[in-house]
C-alpha cells in the first residue's frame, strides 16, 4: 500500500530516511525543495511480502484497450516492395509499367492508392477476377505479366484499371504463396523474360533489389521516371529506398507501399493498474521509449511481474526490434557477422525466461495469438510491431473485433500523404496512430539487410531457443550458429 502526503518546511534540502518498522515494513522519507520555503515530502510504504492481484482477464477480448507508444529503439518489420523487369522494358512496355509502379509507390495525391490505404478505404472484393485484369478499351497495348505471393498487389492494379480506362494493357497474375515455392518459380521466370511486375517481401527482397537476382531489374529511370524527384516530392521513408537501391550502379529499382517502422503496442488496462495511468507519454518513459537502451524497459519488466503480468508474450516481439535495429548485416566482407546487437539477444532472451517477463510463446502460434486476447497465461502489456501488425493480426485476434470492421488504416511510404491523413481507430481508443507511427518510420534502419536473412534468422532464433532452454550454453549455440549458416548457405565463417 502506498500513501503520499506533502507538507512545508523551512529548510532547503534533499534527504532521505529509511526506517525499519516492528511489523516487518519499510518506510522510505523523501524530503525535497524546490523553491525557497517550499517543501515536498514523500513517504513510501512497501511490505516486503506485499503481493498484487491483475485485473481479471477479459472474457469477451481486448478490442479497444490498446494504445500505441514509442519504442525503446526503432526498428522497422515487414512489408512488400515492388519490382519491375528489364524485360518488360526491353519488350516496350514500359509506359504501362510505370503507371502501375508510379500508382503503388509514388502518387501521394487523394485520388492514389497510398491515400486510400493510409485513410482505410481502399477496398476491393475477393470475388472479383484477379487472374485475369482487362481495361476497359480491351488492351490493345498487350499483356503486363504481375507475380505476387498474396493478392494484395494484384487488388491495387484491379483498382487502377478500373479508375484508368485510357490504360491500354490487358493484366495476367500470378499468385504463388511463399510456403508454395513463390521464389524458386518467380527466378525462373525471371530468367526466362516472363514477369513484368513483382512483389517482393521484406524477408526476400535484397535478392531481387541487391542480391543475385538484381540483374533483371528495371530502374525506375528506365521507366521514365526521375526518381530524386518523385521520391523527395512523395517524402518516400528513407529506409525503403535505401532497401530498393541496386548497389552495384546506385539506381532505385523497388520500391514499397507500406511504412512499416515498429512501435510498442500496449493494453490500457495494464498500464493503469500498475502505473495509474495509460497516456502514451507516460508509458513512454516507463518503458524507455526512445532511449536506444532496454535499461529502463527491464525496470518496467520487473514492475509489471511484481503485479502478476509480462511485459511482452515471447522473445520475439523482442527480436523483430532488436534484429532491424543492429548496425550491420548478417554478412560482412562475404563472411559471416554476427552483431553485437544481435549477438546480445541470447542474453535477452534468457533474462525474459529466467525472470518470468513474458509466457514464452512463439511469434505466430497460438498462445502468441492467445495473449492478444488477453488469454494466455498471464496477461501481458504489449507487442512490438508495426501497424500492419495491428491491421492484419491484432484486429482478428483480440477477440471482440466489431463485426464488418475493415481495414484501421495503414502506415504508408509517403510521408507526404501521412502529413494529410489522420487514423484514430476505435482498436486504439480514439489514439491518432500516426502521430506514433510517422516518426517511428524515421528511425528505421535498411542497411542491415542480406538477401540470406530468412534463412539465417530462422537458424539463429532455433539456436537462442537451444540456449534458453538449458540445452546447449551460450558458446555451443553461437558455434551450432555457425556451423549451420556455412554447412546450409556456403556462408564462410572466420
Amino acid at each position: 500500500m502506498k500513501k503520499f502526503m506533502a507538507c512545508a518546511l523551512s529548510t532547503c534540502m534533499v534527504a532521505a530516511t529509511l526506517v525499519a518498522c516492528d511489523n516487518g515494513t519499510t518506510t522510505t522519507t523523501t524530503t525535497t525543495t524546490t523553491d525557497p520555503g517550499t517543501t515536498t515530502t514523500t513517504t513510501t510504504t512497501a511490505d516486503p511480502g506485499q503481493t498484487f492481484e491483475p485485473i481479471a482477464a477479459p472474457t469477451d477480448g481486448t478490442y479497444g484497450d490498446w494504445a500505441i507508444t514509442e519504442s525503446p529503439i526503432g526498428f522497422f518489420w515487414g512489408g512488400t516492395w515492388v519490382v519491375s523487369s528489364q524485360a518488360a522494358v526491353d519488350a516496350g512496355k514500359a509506359d504501362g509499367v510505370k503507371a502501375i509502379m508510379e500508382y503503388i509507390t509514388l502518387d501521394d495525391s487523394e485520388n492514389g492508392l497510398q491515400y486510400a490505404w493510409a485513410n482505410g478505404t481502399f477496398n476491393v472484393s475477393d470475388d472479383v477476377d484477379l487472374e485475369n485484369i482487362k481495361p476497359a478499351n480491351g488492351g490493345s497495348k498487350g499483356t503486363i505479366e504481375l507475380w505476387n505471393f498474396t493478392n494484395e498487389i494484384p487488388k491495387m492494379v484491379y483498382q487502377y484499371v478500373q479508375d484508368h480506362p485510357d490504360f491500354d494493357y490487358n493484366v495476367h497474375v500470378t499468385i504463388k504463396g511463399t510456403g508454395d515455392g513463390y521464389q524458386d518459380a518467380l527466378d525462373q521466370a525471371l530468367m526466362n523474360g516472363q514477369v513484368d511486375v513483382y512483389g517482393c517481401e521484406s524477408a526476400f527482397v535484397l535478392k531481387y533489389t541487391q542480391g543475385d537476382m538484381a540483374k533483371f531489374a528495371a530502374p525506375y529511370e528506365s521507366l521514365g521516371i526521375d526518381a530524386a524527384a518523385a521520391t523527395k516530392a512523395a517524402d518516400i521513408a528513407g529506409y525503403t529506398i535505401d532497401i530498393g537501391t541496386r548497389p552495384s550502379d546506385g539506381k532505385l529499382v523497388g520500391l514499397g507501399y507500406q511504412a512499416t517502422g515498429g512501435v510498442f503496442i500496449y493494453r490500457r488496462s495494464i498500464a493503469k493498474d500498475v502505473w495509474g495511468s495509460d497516456d502514451p507519454a507516460v508509458v513512454k518513459e516507463k518503458i524507455g521509449g526512445g532511449t536506444g537502451s532496454w535499461d529502463t524497459y527491464w525496470a518496467a519488466a520487473e514492475e509489471l511481474k511484481a503485479h502478476g503480468y509480462g511485459i511482452c508474450s515471447g522473445d520475439g516481439d523482442m527480436w523483430h526490434a532488436i534484429e532491424n535495429s543492429s548496425d550491420k548485416g548478417w554478412i560482412v566482407d562475404d563472411k559471416l557477422y554476427i552483431d553485437p546487437k544481435r549477438e546480445a539477444f541470447f542474453d535477452i532472451s534468457k533474462k525474459l525466461k529466467d525472470n518470468g517477463y513474458h509466457n514464452d510463446t512463439q511469434d505466430w502460434g497460438d498462445a502468441w495469438f492467445a495473449d492478444m486476447k488477453g488469454q494466455g497465461e498471464k496477461q501481458v502489456l504489449g507487442f512490438f510491431g508495426p501497424a500492419w501488425l495491428i491491421n492484419y493480426t491484432m484486429l482478428d485476434n483480440c477477440g471482440n473485433k466489431p463485426e464488418g470492421l475493415g481495414s484501421a488504416g495503414d502506415c504508408v511510404a509517403s510521408g507526404t500523404v501521412m502529413a494529410k491523413s489522420k487514423c484514430t481507430p476505435d482498436f486504439l481508443a480514439g489514439q491518432n496512430m500516426f502521430d506514433v507511427f510517422v516518426p517511428a518510420n524515421a528511425f528505421a534502419n535498411g542497411k542491415n539487410l542480406t538477401q540470406y536473412d530468412e534463412k539465417i534468422n530462422n537458424i539463429f532464433r532455433d539456436k537462442v531457443r537451444e540456449y534458453t532452454a538449458g540445452n546447449l550454453s551460450k558458446e555451443e549455440a553461437i558455434d551450432a550458429f555457425k556451423t549451420d549458416v556455412n554447412e546450409q548457405l556456403g556462408i564462410a565463417i572466420d
